[in-house]
């Protein structure tokens, strides 16, 4: 069984049962195979969770890419474009993001670290592609020291909408595709050029003045 298939059958699981198998032995068994055969492709369950998300971002990337308006895209659109085609991924694997995000019977949802750890990571280097295309273009404003942090705002950004999704009752999800066009606006107010660069820029003329 290759590891593509063994994940498959792990997701459908997880779809029809609303829960992990309890034991790696009970789930290996139902497909046929040995336990140890499903060792030699994943840790636990939990690494398959992982490698799934990864899964995620990595195909919202490449089909946001494939559309033929990407290349005229500035650093916005390009986030924006990513996270409307993650939307729709997750959309299609709700019920997997509720159960590994975690959401319990109070619907009080919260975040799992280590489910999003590489899926997270991948982000921030898509981030920061996209932060090094926006100052080369301007739409980014070159600010040393401060621009080094640019990576958590916008990592906060992708927590918070991750999180909004799994709240989200509205029809087809608008309010969260409404939510992801504020919170990527906002997020290019603080990084692009505003009042705080106008400010600094007069202060150097005045320093040089002197």
């Amino acid at each position: 069984m290759e590891s593509a298939d063994l994940k498959a059958a792990y997701l459908d699981y997880l779809r029809r049962h609303g829960h992990a198998p309890k034991t790696v032995f009970v789930f290996a068994d139902a497909q046929g195979i040995s336990e140890g055969e499903f060792y030699r492709h994943y840790a636990s369950f939990a690494a398959i969770d992982r490698e799934a998300w990864v899964a995620f971002g990595h195909d919202a990337r490449t089909q946001a890419a494939l559309e033929p308006a990407w290349q005229g895209y500035g650093a916005r659109e390009k986030l924006l474009a990513f996270y409307y085609t993650l939307l729709e991924i997750l959309k299609n694997n709700r019920s997997f993001v509720l159960l590994t995000l975690g959401r319990s019977q109070k619907r009080q949802p919260a975040l799992v670290p280590k489910v999003l750890n590489r899926f997270e990571d991948d982000f921030k280097d898509f981030v920061r592609e996209l932060l090094h295309e926006g100052r080369a273009t301007g739409e980014v404003a070159s600010r040393p020291f401060l621009q080094d942090g640019y990576g958590r705002i916008f990592l906060r950004q992708l927590q918070f909408i991750l999180l909004y999704f799994v709240r989200d009752e509205s029809v087809n999800f608008e309010r969260t595709d409404a939510a992801v066009e504020k919170a990527v606006t906002l997020s290019f107010d603080l990084v692009g050029r505003n009042t705080f660069d106008s400010a600094l820029d007069f202060g150097r003329f005045l320093l040089h003045k002197r």
